[in-house]
C-alpha cells in the first residue's frame, strides 16, 4: 500500500495495523475505526521525509515551522501537515522516545506533488542546487515568479539544521520487504485519489507518478542515479547492504539511466534504517541480562553491546542533501567562527546564529537590529539572508576592534556582504538616543520623550548576563559625578555602570514592543540553570507573544535558552510604566532566576570534588601563559629596535 496520509490523528497505515501514540486518550483500535471511517473522504497525499542533522534536537521543530512560515506555509493546516512516524508494534515500542528520533514526516495534497517535487518547475541544474547548503532568502516583489518555482527542498534548505529532504515513497516499521512492498505499489500507482470536501467519494484522476515520476526519473535514460544506504549510526555489512538492495530489486529495475555511484549530478535513492538513539546521536546499550546462580539469587550482567535493531525503514528519491557540492563549498563550515578575522570572548556560533535568524523569518526583505552587536556574529548571519543590519552596543573599543584586519566590519567584508549601520548607544536610553524618520509621527510618553516609530522586521541579540562579559549602562557609580563640558561634548564617551540583569531583560522587551512592526519577531539568549520554569521565570509583554523556546543544555545544571516572540499588538506610551511593572511575572523571584550567574556558577563548581586542586592547576598555566606572553613582547620588541639599529647603521 502506498504511503497515504488520512489526516488528524488517524493512524498511519489502517490495514497494516500501524498506529501513532496521540494525546486525545483514544486506544489504538479506536484510531484505527477512526481512521478507516474517514479514509473514504480523504485524499491521498504527497509525503516528505524531513532528516535533521543530530545536533540542537530541542531547536528542529522550531526552526521548521518558522522556515515553513517565512514562505506562507503554515504547519498544521490542509496545505502542510504533520505525519505521525512509524511505531513497531512490538513489546516496549511504546519506550521510544520521538525527542530523540531525527525525523519528520510533512503531508502535503497529491495535486501540490508536482510544484513540491521540482519536477516540470525547475531544469535539472536547478534541482541538483540543493545539494548545499544556501542561507540566503529571496522574499519580495522582485522574486515572486521565482518563488513559485522552489520546491519543498528548496524551502526546508533554507533550515540549518535540515540534513536531506527526501520524497518519501514507502515506509515500514515492521520489516525491510514491507518497506519495499509499498515502495513498488506506490510508484506504479496510475491514478490518485483527490481530497474532495464534500461528502461524494473522492475523484480519481491521472496520478502524480504517472504524469511527472515515470517521464521524469524512470523513463530517462540519460539521467544517471545511484542507491545510497544510510544506517544511521552503526555499520552494516557488505553481504547486507546487498542484501538491502536486492530487496527493492523490482522498483530499480525500472530505471533505465546508467548507475553511476560517484557522480554528484546523479538522482540519488536512499534507504534509511533507523535505529533508536539516545541524545547524542549513539546507539542504546542493549538491555541487562538477569542471571540466575545456584543460590537461586538474580544478579544482572551489563551487556556490553549495542542495540542496532530496526525501528523503521524509508526508501525516496532524495529531493536535496547535505553534501559536499562539485564546486567544493563547505555549507554551514564555510560561515564557521575560525574562518572570520575578528572575535570575541561572546561570539555566537555561526550554526545557532543562522537558527536564530531562522527563528526571526529573516529575508532580504527584513529590517534586523541587534542592539548588544558585539563583533557583529548573529548580524553577519542575517547579512548572509540578505537582511538590512542595524547594530548597536555601550562597548565602544568592541565596535573599534583591535585594529588593522581585525574589526566588525572586516567579517562582513571577509564574505563580500554590505556593511551594517553600526552605533555606539545604550539600550537602556533607546528611547532617548534614537528618534522618528517621518514628521508627525511622533507620540510624546510619559517622560516626554520622543518614541521612535515602527522600523525593525527583527530583533535578534545575545544579552550579557556577567557569565563572560558583564552588562553595563550610561552612568556613574558618583553620586555627584563631574559634569561635561560643552566644548568635549561632541566628542564625549559617557562612564558606564552595571546593568542589572533584570533591567537587561526590561528594557529589551520595552524596545522591542515599541519598534517591531506587528508580526516582527524578537529572538533572544537566556541562560539558566535547571530549576527555571519557563512558565513563571521568562520576562513577558503585553505586545509581544510568546511563539518558540528552545533549550540547549551545556551541563546538568547550566543551559541557556533561546527564545521567540512576535509582537501581536500596538504599542501604548502612556501604559510604559504598566508595560515593565508586568514583564516579570513572579517580580524579583523570576528576575533572581537569571542574575548573578556567575557566582551561581562558581557556587556550584566549588562544591565538585578535586576543585581546589584544579583551580591550582588552572591558575598556573594562567601564570604561565601570561608569563610566555611577556616574553614574546620583549622578544619582538628587541627584535625591531636591532632591526631599527640596522637600518640606521645603513
Amino acid at each position: 500500500m502506498a504511503p497515504t496520509d488520512s489526516g488528524g490523528t488517524a493512524p498511519m497505515e489502517t490495514d497494516h495495523g500501524e498506529s501513532s501514540s496521540s494525546s486525545n486518550g483514544k486506544s489504538s483500535q479506536n484510531r484505527q475505526e477512526w481512521g478507516q471511517e474517514h479514509m473514504a473522504h480523504t485524499g491521498e497525499r504527497y509525503l516528505v521525509l524531513v532528516e535533521f542533522v543530530y545536533r540542537h534536537l530541542n531547536f528542529q521543530m522550531a526552526e521548521l515551522e518558522s522556515i515553513l512560515e517565512t514562505f506562507d506555509i503554515a504547519l498544521g493546516s490542509e496545505k502542510c501537515r504533520l505525519h505521525p512516524l512509524p511505531i513497531p508494534l512490538e513489546e516496549g515500542s511504546l519506550e521510544i522516545e520521538a525527542k530523540n528520533r531525527a525525523f519528520v514526516i510533512l503531508s502535503f495534497p497529491i495535486a501540490d506533488a508536482q510544484k513540491w517535487s521540482g519536477l516540470a518547475l525547475q531544469t535539472p541544474e536547478e534541482q541538483r542546487k540543493n545539494i548545499r547548503f544556501e542561507p540566503r532568502i529571496e522574499i519580495g516583489a522582485s522574486s515572486s515568479s521565482a518563488a513559485s518555482k522552489l520546491s519543498i527542498a528548496d524551502i526546508l534548505y533554507k533550515c540549518t539544521l535540515v540534513k536531506s529532504v527526501v520524497e518519501l515513497w514507502g515506509y515500514s516499521s515492521s520489516s525491510l520487504e514491507e518497506c519495499a512492498t509499498r515502495t513498488l505499489e506506490w510508484v506504479q500507482r496510475k491514478q490518485n485519489n483527490i481530497e474532495s470536501a464534500s461528502d461524494r467519494p473522492s475523484p480519481l484522476a491521472p496520478s502524480f507518478q504517472k504524469e511527472h515520476l515515470w517521464p521524469s526519473v524512470f523513463a530517462n535514460p540519460e539521467q544517471p542515479w545511484k542507491f545510497t544506504i544510510h544506517t544511521l549510526g552503526t555499520k552494516v555489512h557488505r553481504d547486507e547492504q546487498d542484501k538491502m538492495r536486492q530487496t527493492f530489486r523490482k522498483t530499480l529495475d525500472c530505471i533505465e539511466g546508467p548507475v553511476r555511484l560517484k557522480d554528484p549530478t546523479a538522482q540519488e535513492f536512499l534507504l534509511i534504517r533507523e535505529i533508536q538513539l539516545d541524545g547524542k546521536g549513539s546507539p542504546l546499550w542493549a538491555k541487562t541480562e538477569k542471571t540466575t546462580t545456584t543460590t537461586g539469587t538474580e544478579t544482572s550482567q551489563p551487556n556490553r553491546e549495542f542495540n542496532t535493531d530496526a525501528i523503521a525503514y524509508y526508501f525516496g528519491r532524495v529531493l536535496g542533501g547535505r553534501t559536499r557540492s562539485s564546486d567544493g563549498s563547505r555549507g554551514i563550515d564555510h560561515y564557521s567562527l575560525k574562518t572570520r578575522p575578528y572575535l570575541g570572548p561572546t561570539s555566537m556560533d555561526a550554526e545557532l546564529s543562522f537558527v536564530m535568524t531562522s527563528l526571526g523569518r529573516v529575508t532580504s526583505s527584513t529590517i534586523v537590529y541587534d542592539p548588544f552587536v558585539g563583533t557583529g556574529s548573529i548580524l553577519l548571519s542575517c547579512a548572509m539572508r540578505g537582511a538590512y543590519c542595524i547594530g548597536s552596543d555601550i562597548d565602544i573599543r568592541v565596535l573599534r576592534g583591535k585594529g588593522g584586519d581585525r574589526t566588525i566590519w572586516k567579517n562582513f567584508d571577509y564574505y563580500g556582504l554590505p556593511r551594517p549601520e553600526i552605533l555606539r548607544t545604550d539600550n537602556a536610553l533607546y528611547h532617548r538616543h534614537f528618534r522618528h524618520h517621518t514628521p508627525g509621527d511622533s507620540v510624546e510618553d510619559e517622560d516626554e520623550s520622543v518614541v521612535a516609530p515602527t522600523l525593525y522586521d527583527a530583533i535578534l541579540c545575545d544579552p550579557p548576563y556577567g557569565i563572560r562579559a558583564g552588562a553595563r549602562q550610561t552612568g556613574s557609580r558618583l553620586e555627584n559625578p563631574r559634569p561635561i563640558l560643552e566644548e568635549n561634548r561632541h566628542d564625549h564617551i559617557a562612564q558606564t555602570k552595571p546593568y542589572v540583569v533584570s533591567d537587561v531583560m526590561s528594557d529589551l522587551l520595552d524596545v522591542a514592543a515599541r519598534t517591531l512592526v506587528v508580526g516582527g519577531r524578537l529572538v533572544y539568549v537566556i541562560p539558566s540553570f535547571r530549576d527555571f520554569d519557563e512558565e513563571r521565570d521568562l520576562p513577558r509583554h503585553d505586545c509581544l507573544e510568546l511563539v518558540h523556546t528552545c533549550y540547549q543544555p551545556f551541563s546538568t545544571e547550566l543551559g541557556r535558552r533561546i527564545v521567540a516572540m512576535e509582537k501581536v499588538s500596538d504599542y501604548d506610551p502612556r501604559k510604559r510604566q504598566t508595560y515593565l511593572s508586568t514583564i516579570w511575572k513572579f517580580g524579583a523571584e523570576s528576575a533572581e532566576k537569571c542574575a548573578n550567574l556567575r557566582e551561581k556558577i562558581m557556587e556550584a563548581a566549588r562544591l565538585k570534588p578535586g576543585y581546589e586542586e584544579k583551580a591550582k592547576i588552572r591558575k598556573e598555566k594562567r601564570r604561565a601563559n601570561k608569563e610566555a606572553k611577556k616574553q614574546e613582547k620583549r622578544a619582538k620588541r628587541a627584535a625591531d629596535q636591532r632591526a631599527l639599529e640596522v637600518q640606521n647603521q645603513q
